[in-house]
């Protein structure tokens, strides 16, 4: 299968825009755009698996950052149904840039998440 820029751009970019809602109904909307029915996302912290789960962890993210949002760090590369691309989550307040990981999605033949696989690189100690 083949995507292609466009629709990898689309995709981080419905991606984040889920990492980014903070009212439930707003997060439920995204997540169901961004993601299939079964969709997954794997990082060192979660493993989760469909819409209800994805979005439980990306609330929790909120409600121990609060005042922070995901932002796209570089370029979005990608072949095949493959994406890859770094991201950092920043303080709204003073820019600050405490957490920053690298993730990879599996897309759909319609440009949808099948799974995300997530690596952290900076994480503040104690979080």
């Amino acid at each position: 299968m083949t995507v292609n820029t466009y629709s990898y751009d689309s995709a981080v970019a419905r991606y984040f825009e889920a990492w980014n809602a903070t009212e439930p109904e707003a997060l439920r909307k995204a997540v169901a755009a961004a993601w299939t029915a079964d969709g997954s996302y794997t990082d060192p912290l979660a493993d989760v698996r469909g819409h209800e789960q994805i979005a439980a962890v990306i609330a929790a993210a909120h409600e121990q950052f609060p005042g922070f949002a995901f932002r796209l760090l570089g370029a979005v590369d990608g072949h095949h149904d493959t994406a890859r691309f770094g991201w950092e989550l920043v303080n709204e307040a003073d820019g600050s840039a405490p957490v920053a990981g690298f993730d990879v999605i599996t897309l759909d033949g319609e440009g949808r998440i099948r799974q995300v696989l997530g690596f952290l690189d900076r994480v503040p100690a104690g979080a």
